[in-house]
């Protein structure tokens, strides 16, 4: 059996809306609006994010000290 890196986890819509400080809710109009890149998986019916994208989100929402934006393009 293969070891999934830890930052490979699969996170629920919950769980990313806990980290993000948004609902649930939140996530789905961004999914559906396509509003911000961030990435997710779907298997079956089940939307799911890996640690990893979400991390990498975060970062690319993070804004210097200078008052500018440190967005990735």
């Amino acid at each position: 059996m293969n070891t999934i890196k830890t930052t490979q986890r699969l996170l629920t819509p919950k769980e990313v809306a806990d980290m993000l400080r948004v609902t649930v809710e939140t996530l789905n109009v961004w999914r559906a609006t396509k509003r911000y890149p961030l990435k997710y998986v779907k298997i079956g019916r089940n939307v799911l994010y890996k640690l990893d994208d979400v991390l990498a989100y975060i970062d690319s929402r993070t804004v210097d000290n200078t008052g500018g934006a440190n967005y990735a393009l």
